[in-house]
């Protein structure tokens, strides 16, 4: 490769670098030699690519994706999908069940029942999960499509362009300003005030200089600071720099390679995590317990050891895994219809779960079309030279053009053919050079130079920082000193429009500053302020009605802006928000974070924040116990983003705002917000119904199993009878992800809390138990006696009969089970009166009367002899519906008792 003595070529040429690795050294040959040899490696030039050596670049270097880890195979999706712990237990169950029935049975003995059913409850499980995750990806992958990011690129024969990160190639020309991601690893061509932040790279909290300075030393890649690498982002300044490596062949690609990267632990993941804790340590307590119980009463261990199994499948919620994909992927694409994107799909529930959302004024409170009212001198005259200067600053800056340079530059245009000055000074001036903008000055210069060879410095930024760097202004036609008094002149002309709603930015100008090439923030000193811009920029119609949705829903929304405090409490005033005080940054500066958060707690809005206030302020309120959504859309706000449990960005913000978010709106609007908010809060409901209800319908049928089996000589249902309930009810309940919801339901946020599910299950579950042994009394007693003479069992002698006895029971408890089980879904779902002030979706309430019906009729076919189970008479089904609506009424009342103590039912 390159010798250190030799800096000027190169031994390697391009494809034995590509095909040895060593991208390492092609950065570091970039990195210590100037263009002309850069250009040559790299197969490029000042102008960029053909087209023909891109499509080569492409196949020589591959795309510029990078892949975190290597996506799954079809089969590992499909292993992943059957493997939890729920399915594992089934598994296991099988495997035991397989030993019991099959291997130890006699000849004549084995049965394959059992386990068919049980491997069948895997399999159903296992591949509705994995076509739901394939679905889900499918549909995650079309949605995150539908978020694009950009750069700025230069190729020959095409001129500047924006193209899509992953069409970028070695050798690409890349153009760089705030608020850009380095899109690869570039080597510097151009620089001006280029601050990068390589945290995510390096995790220096410092922002990092970069130049295009030939760098010949010894120095590692990441400290050549004429490198930029894919991952990082730009804070201020410019650049146009040349792609050296792509994709994987980056340092960040690298890093990612070797590094798995470990998902963050949402709250909605330990929520599900905690609650299935429960049911797990649940089934491990009752199953041994039903296990001695009819071991020592029946004295048929083997017989007990089988029965224990089924209930141990009994209360394996297996579909919990495949209803909570369901859900999260319904959710997913639901929000896409409402123009809601979610980028990871574990943040659905935690956006519904949101009880603050911070947000910037601009484009969520107001229309984000700002026009520019006013160009003003001092004295708040109109004065087309103050507009000139403005659009020079504006036009000629290479940085991110922000809506107050659209907005000048617009006037400006507009104006033209109106005012010869005007026309006249768009092609009487060329560029000289700039000092971009940063959010420490929060201003930004041009340098101009008109035909004559002047030179003049135009600044413009917020008007306190002008202040501060103008010692002069032009005052009724004459330059004076900027005196105190003449500063209050010009506050208060600030205050005044700022008291109107309008957005006031100061313009400064200096002649022949410093020797071209040297200039710097420096130079912006000893200014002429000549006047100030004036922007206005309208409340959106929509505002007020989404603040007070957002507020009837559980959503208090707080204003955090880096506007002055006047403009925001403008606005806020026009859109109906109640506050008592405007807060600023200084304030948050002066209090600790135990005092910041009981602040933030109470108050509404808060101006004049930096970027690293932002963040604290999130924090502050999450110490606090709150669930925050902080939405912004720009460099600033990329930390606050991070900050939040759930960043909210728009598709049209810049790059590290977008990398930064969980959520993306395809329109930056509060009330598109609601409802994703709302969707979200819908998908928690559906899968908290399904917990909910199948750990209360367990636990009610083992207390039931508890009971029968102290009392009666022989079991209230056959182990396989058990398997092959669960098994349609499972299947009831695969519908429950496209349920409805009561509204009342999504008034408040909400948060998992595993203890609730606990303290349900044994609120709820023991209503059914009631009704069991009612149905127990009633078959022992009254129906099954009919069939054998009106002899009870401990009175028969003929194992016939005693067969026959057993078949009637086992059957009547077998049906009202799966009524009770599956109506309790209908009951559960909802606080109210089921079917009558709250109706399921049409596919649960086909789905759980399809599973009835089919149940109730198992034991009239050959195949319900076959597992013994004999016909039950009519006079069987007039108790059942007795007993149907006697439990309704129960679960009713404890339901509404269960409310008024815990105020919820879900």
């Amino acid at each position: 490769m390159t010798n250190k003595n030799n800096t000027n070529s190169f031994v390697a040429a391009p494809g034995d670098i590509v095909r040895n690795g060593e991208v390492n050294q092609r950065l570091l040959d970039a990195s210590r030699n100037k263009m002309p040899i850069v250009y040559d490696l790299l197969e490029s030039s000042e102008s960029g690519k053909t087209e023909e050596q891109i499509k080569t670049a492409r196949h020589l270097y591959g795309e510029n994706i990078v892949t975190y880890e290597k996506g799954d195979s079809v089969f590992k999706r499909l292993v992943d999908a059957f493997i939890n712990p729920f399915t594992l237990i089934l598994i296991a169950l099988a495997v035991v069940s397989a030993f019991t029935d099959i291997i130890l049975a006699g000849a004549g003995e084995k049965d394959f029942t059992t386990v068919l059913i049980i491997v069948a409850m895997v399999l159903i499980s296992g591949i509705l999960r994995f076509v739901q995750e394939t679905r889900s990806g499918n549909a995650a992958e079309k949605l995150l499509e539908m978020i694009e990011t950009t750069a700025n690129i230069e190729r020959i024969g095409e001129g500047a362009k924006e193209i899509p990160l992953d069409e970028i190639v070695v050798g690409d020309i890349v153009h760089l300003s705030a608020g850009d991601m380095i899109p690869a690893d570039i080597r510097v061509i151009q620089a001006k005030d280029l601050f990068i932040s390589q945290a995510a790279l390096t995790g220096e909290s410092e922002a990092v200089e970069k130049t295009s300075t030939i760098i010949e030393d010894d120095s590692t890649v990441l400290e050549k600071n004429n490198l930029a690498f894919m991952g990082t982002n730009v804070l201020s300044g410019y650049a146009k720099g040349i792609v050296v490596a792509t994709g994987n062949d980056t340092i960040f690609g690298g890093i990612a390679q070797e590094l798995k990267k470990e998902p963050i632990v949402t709250s909605f993941e330990k929520g599900v995590n905690a609650v299935s804790w429960v049911l797990i340590r649940f089934m491990m307590v009752m199953v041994p317990i039903v296990f001695v119980i009819n071991g020592l009463t029946k004295g048929d261990w083997l017989s007990a050891l089988l029965f224990a199994i089924s209930v141990a499948v009994g209360l394996t919620p297996e579909m919990l895994p495949m209803i909570v994909t369901a859900g999260l992927a319904k959710g997913a694409i639901a929000m896409s219809k409402e123009k809601v994107i979610i980028k990871n799909l574990n943040s659905i529930q935690n956006l519904g779960a949101i009880d603050i959302l911070c947000t910037d004024k601009t484009g969520t409170l107001t229309e984000d079309k700002i026009i520019l009212q006013y160009h003003l001198d001092i004295d708040g005259n109109s004065d087309t030279r103050v507009l000139r200067h403005g659009f020079l600053n504006s036009y000629y800056q290479t940085g991110l053009k922000n809506l107050l340079d659209i907005a000048i530059i617009n006037k400006t245009m507009e104006l033209k053919d109106h005012d010869e000055n005007i026309k006249s000074s768009i092609h009487r001036y060329v560029k000289v050079d700039e000092v971009p903008f940063d959010f420490e000055r929060r201003r930004m210069s041009v340098v101009v130079e008109d035909e004559t060879g002047k030179r003049q410095m135009i600044t413009k930024g917020a008007v306190e920082e002008m202040l501060t760097i103008s010692t002069f202004v032009e005052y009724k036609g004459e330059v004076v000193e900027l005196t105190e008094k003449k500063k209050e002149i010009v506050l208060k002309k600030v205050q005044e429009l700022n008291s109107d709603g309008m957005r006031v930015i100061a313009v400064s100008q200096k002649t022949n500053p410093s020797p071209v090439g040297e200039f710097s923030i420096e130079d912006e000193s000893d200014m002429v302020l000549i006047g100030y811009l004036a922007f206005l920029d309208p409340p959106k119609v929509s505002a007020t009605a989404a603040i007070e949705a957002l507020k009837a829903h559980g959503v208090n929304v707080k204003v955090v802006t880096g506007d002055n405090e006047e403009v925001a409490k403008s606005v806020c005033k026009q859109i109906g928000m109640k506050f008592d005080k405007v807060y600023i940054g200084s304030d948050v500066d002066d209090l600790s974070d135990q005092e910041l958060g009981d602040l933030a707690e109470k108050a509404t809005i808060f101006a004049k924040m930096s970027p690293s206030q932002k963040s604290r302020l999130i924090n502050a309120l999450r110490e606090k116990g709150h669930s925050v959504g902080y939405m912004g859309d720009g460099i600033n706000d990329a930390g606050a983003l991070e900050a939040a449990d759930v960043g909210i960005s728009v598709d049209n913000a810049v790059d590290i705002a977008k990398e930064s978010a969980d959520v993306i709106l395809l329109e930056k609007d509060l009330m598109v917000l609601e409802n994703g908010i709302l969707e979200g809060r819908k998908t928690y409901a559906n899968i908290i119904k399904y917990i909910k209800m199948t750990a209360s319908s367990n636990f009610g049928n083992v207390f039931s199993v508890l009971v029968a089996s102290a009392f009666l000589p022989f079991l209230p249902m056959a182990s396989l009878h058990l398997i092959l309930l669960n098994l349609i009810y499972d299947l009831s309940c695969i519908a429950i992800p496209w349920d409805n919801v009561d509204k009342e339901f999504l008034e408040k946020p909400r948060t998992w809390d595993a203890s609730l599910v606990t303290k349900f299950m044994l609120w709820i579950g023991p209503t059914s138990s009631v009704f069991d042994i009612t149905t127990y009394l009633l078959m022992y007693f009254i129906i099954a006696p009919m069939f054998t003479g009106g002899l009870l069992f401990h009175q028969l002698t003929d194992p016939k009969m005693m067969a026959l006895y057993i078949a009637v029971f086992q059957a009547g408890w077998f049906v009202e089970s799966m009524w009770s089980q599956t109506l309790v879904i209908h009951m559960i779902r909802t606080p109210k009166i089921p079917f009558i002030q709250s109706r399921a979706s049409t596919e649960l309430i086909a789905l759980t009367f399809a599973g009835i019906a089919v149940l109730t009729v198992i034991p009239f076919t050959g195949f319900g002899a076959s597992i013994g189970l004999a016909p039950l008479p009519s006079i069987y089904f007039v108790y059942l519906g007795i007993t149907v609506v006697l439990y309704m009424v129960l679960v009713t009342i404890v339901k509404n008792l269960y409310v008024k103590k815990y105020k919820e039912l879900l």
